[in-house]
């Protein structure tokens, strides 16, 4: 094997693989990446045998060949560099790496004993926009959960139909749901409803999140990929990314969203906030504030008491406030990071009596919903 490639090229593609690669101790080589060289492309491929990446760069073939070599210390190798193109030349298990200055030699593992990736090959797929569909990714993920009863429940829920995808996360006490398009047309034989592991969110959204173009995602019943190409100007790339799937059925959360309410209000995001944040300095281990609402004084009181130490105690004027006054215990934590994942400055509240589901989303679309359920006092 014996290549030259732009450093700046191989430096992205290895710092990305390298959060992809494996820990685990049975099976050391998963803590490696794969460099394939032919046909005049360089292919860096890393896997953790749940996920995984084959990223294509164009590069100026000479011998073809593959080398495993230490994930970590190579894409350490690779950053620190001075030169602006890299020589990478395979002899028996010795790779050197030299730059206009600098010579470092590493010791391959042997590429027979790389996984191998598997890549679904055709089939069902959709086209989304990559930076639209990782900012919904990003907007529900922080909701699922970390259940070791109720696996389906930790990932991010993807159900496509037709043009139309709902992007779902719940832990069981509150749920996240963005919709969104596809983008052109895909082929699709069937409704999917996949669930994505919660470390396959984080990597799709750190490898793709940045790219204002269409991606490819092919399904299957146990595995996603992702197809992406680029002509960024310094010749053609491609990442593909694959991720096993969790088994099991997303619960049928539609069951809990209202479609009435007994309290409704509208309000400005950052008062409810201001409100919210100081009261959680005094909300205690679990975290409780109570939300109290005079509609005909159109004003929310939110208080939070510490038995050891104290309370506080806040209101803010409403925009809108209909229905019948409530007092509701909520989990302040849940309540902020649902108006965080809201960007609109108004947001509408809706009450479903003191102990059912609350919905909270902008005041003017619904493209996201929040459903918070409420702590019971007894």
């Amino acid at each position: 094997m014996k290549f030259k490639i732009p450093r700046e090229k191989i430096k992205q593609a290895v710092s990305v693989a390298e959060k992809i690669t494996g820990k685990d101790a049975s099976l050391p080589i998963l803590g490696n990446i794969m460099l394939k060289a032919e046909d005049n492309y360089l292919s860096v491929i890393a896997t953790n045998l749940e996920t995984g990446i084959i990223w294509d760069l164009l590069a100026k073939t000479e011998t073809a060949g593959s080398a495993v070599l230490p994930a970590g210390i190579f894409s350490g190798l690779v950053s620190s560099l001075p030169g602006s193109t890299l020589l990478i030349d395979k002899k028996n298990d010795t790779v050197s790496v030299v730059d206009e200055k600098t010579k470092s030699n590493l010791i391959s593992l042997a590429p027979e004993e790389f996984p191998t990736l598997p890549i679904i090959d055709g089939g069902d797929y959709f086209n989304v926009r990559a930076d639209i569909f990782c900012q919904a990714l990003t907007q529900v993920a922080n909701f699922s959960g970390t259940s070791s009863v109720k696996p389906e429940i930790n990932g991010v829920c993807v159900v496509i139909e037709n043009d139309n995808i709902k992007i779902v996360a719940t832990d069981g006490f509150r749920l996240g749901e963005k919709k969104i398009s596809t983008a052109g047309k895909g082929l699709l034989s069937k409704k999917y409803s996949i669930i994505l592991p919660a470390r396959a969110v984080r990597e799709i959204v750190a490898v793709f999140g940045n790219f204002q173009k269409n991606i490819i995602v092919y399904l299957s019943d146990n595995q996603i990929m992702i197809d992406f190409s680029d002509d960024d100007g310094g010749g053609r790339s491609r990442i593909r990314f694959m991720s096993r799937l969790i088994d099991g059925e997303f619960p049928d959360y539609q069951a809990i969203i209202p479609d009435a309410h007994t309290t409704q209000i509208g309000f400005l995001k950052k008062e409810i906030l201001f409100q919210l944040k100081p009261a959680q300095i005094f909300s205690g281990k679990n975290s409780e504030i109570t939300v109290e609402v005079s509609v005909k004084d159109k004003v929310a009181k939110i208080a939070s008491r510490a038995a050891d130490f104290g309370g506080y105690e806040g209101e803010t004027g409403l925009l809108v406030a209909e229905g019948k006054d409530i007092a509701i215990v909520f989990n302040n934590r849940f309540l902020i990071d649902g108006l965080s994942a809201i960007t609109a400055d108004e947001c509408f509240l809706g009450f479903s009596g003191d102990d059912g589901p609350a919905l909270l989303r902008s005041k003017t679309g619904d493209d996201f919903i929040y459903i918070i359920m409420p702590i019971k006092k007894y």
